[in-house]
């Protein structure tokens, strides 16, 4: 009988979200209509190709997609910007947001409600301003002299060549943790670039999902005794440990607030734990799993970026050559380092930033807002209160209307006369309201990461017959794009004079 009733609701169901649900119209498949499984099937069972799936779908249906019993997926530039540069009407999808951070409860990132957003966005911005980037760069810039040291004095032959995605997901672990706490990992302070850190904050992307799609798994595992997981997996030793350094720091800070005073710069603690209105003061609970969120985000894009951007200089001499002129041109005395504000002026280098930015894509998959009574059209629709809608940064990046020859990596594209609707549409860090706080360490980083490398190293691919696609089949939906399948490494041929 139960099993009857239970057939019977389920299909009734289908039924309804198939030809009576107030998105019945849209195109789409029929088992994404009818069950929010399908997502799940092309991430978890197809390992991770939902975004191949979705470019198939638009290809199929056009513009606008229903992708879910109750979500939209758009592939429309004007779309984009009315949901997330204009977006102020429509609020983050709690549910996605909380799953997908369910290892993290409280922290910025999983926080949907409007004010608390903006209470949140409140304390950690000032850490984040231009201003307060310019003041921290020399530790930015003391942790990219250490890996310009340690490629120099290990990494400069066939035989010792590096994973440079390695390298630099080190470099920027450090950077972030340098900055935010005045805490170091010293994840650098291994020259083969094998510190668990980082590879273990790589591997937590891929795990995502998991959590994503089934959030009781991080319940069910917080039950089990901590010595427990670590017999069954022992690598998370190594999250724990890093956990266990900020629960320390933090606790001191709790009991001993004079104690920032002291610290060798600002911190984001400084805003956290003092804020004007005491009651904006997040919870001990917060305050670790934002450290933790903050560890993987700020180490993952720059990261990723660099490491784009890195390939394809090496892969084309052209662009290479182009850089390394400029950089020797306004930098004649590479002993001495060049300021930040300096590098973003130079033409060449922040086109080849732009282009690493566009093509590396930051998070690809669709960030879901939910439409509010008071929403204005949509691309020229007007959608349903209530509706889940969405549109990856990936098809503004690959829109060839804007960006022509959009799988080319091309540099060039940057240096037109008017290149403003290219950079309107040039959306890494998001847009809007909620686009993403760090990005303007996130560009000084690019700067001096970059700047540094090809002023002062001569770094060769050491297969240089390796290519790899820019097009979306070669791209999987694990909030980045993937480079295992075709990572490359490099080593340094010789020293620029």
């Amino acid at each position: 009988m139960l099993i009857y009733l239970a057939f019977s609701y389920l299909a009734g169901l289908a039924l309804y979200r198939l030809f009576f649900h107030p998105l019945h119209k849209y195109p789409g498949p029929l088992f994404a209509a009818a069950t929010s499984w399908h997502e799940v099937y092309y991430n978890l069972v197809r390992g991770g190709e939902f975004m191949a799936e979705l470019e198939r779908l638009h290809k199929l249906y056009g513009p606008v997609v229903r992708i879910g019993p109750n979500t939209l997926h758009f592939n429309d530039r004007r779309a984009y910007h009315d949901i997330y540069s204009n977006g102020t009407t429509l609020v983050k999808e709690s549910y996605f947001y909380r799953a997908l951070f369910a290892h993290a409860p409280g922290c910025f990132a999983s926080l949907s409600d409007p004010q608390q957003v903006k209470n949140r966005r409140s304390l950690l911005a000032p850490s984040f301003s231009r201003q307060a980037v310019m003041k921290l760069e020399y530790t930015i810039q003391k942790k990219v002299d250490q890996l310009v040291a340690l490629l120099e004095e290990y990494h400069q032959s066939l035989e010792s060549s590096v994973k440079l995605s390695i390298a630099y997901r080190s470099l920027t672990t450090d950077v972030i943790t340098e900055y935010c706490f005045a805490n170091s990992t010293n994840t650098l302070s291994d020259p083969s670039f094998a510190h668990p850190i980082a590879l273990e904050t790589r591997n937590l992307v891929k795990r995502f999902w998991i959590q994503a799609y089934f959030p009781f798994v991080v319940q069910l595992v917080a039950t089990i005794p901590q010595s427990f997981i670590l017999w069954l997996f022992p690598k998370f030793s190594t999250l724990m440990d890093v956990k266990g350094k900020f629960e320390q720091q933090i606790d001191n800070l709790i009991s001993y607030p004079e104690d920032l005073a002291t610290t060798e710069h600002e911190t984001i603690y400084h805003h956290l734990l003092e804020p004007k209105d005491p009651e904006l003061r997040p919870s001990r609970t917060s305050l670790v799993n934002e450290a933790l969120i903050l560890v993987g985000a700020g180490s993952d894009t720059v990261g990723h970026t660099c490491t784009v951007g890195t390939y394809f200089a090496l892969q084309d001499h052209s662009i290479k050559n182009r850089l390394v002129e400029e950089l020797r041109e306004a930098w004649p005395n590479k002993g001495r380092p060049l300021s930040f504000a300096v590098l973003e002026k130079l033409p060449y280098l922040t086109a080849f930033i732009k282009e690493a930015l566009r093509t590396s894509m930051g998070t690809v998959h669709p960030l879901p807002r939910v439409v509010g009574d008071e929403t204005p059209e949509i691309s020229g629709l007007n959608i349903p209160a209530g509706t889940i809608v969405a549109m990856s940064q990936y098809f503004m990046h690959i829109n060839s209307e804007v960006f022509g020859d959009p799988y080319t990596f091309n540099p060039d594209r940057w240096l037109v006369t008017d290149n403003s609707e290219m950079m309107h549409d040039l959306v890494p860090f998001s847009k809007g309201p909620r686009q993403c706080v760090g990005l303007n360490l996130a560009w000084a980083e690019l700067y001096l990461i970059l700047g540094n490398v090809f002023r002062k190293l001569d770094l060769s691919l050491v297969d240089e017959n390796v290519e790899v696609d820019l097009r979306l089949g070669k791209m999987l939906d694990y909030m980045v794009p993937l480079w295992e399948k075709s990572e490359y490494k490099a080593f340094v041929k010789r020293v620029h004079d």
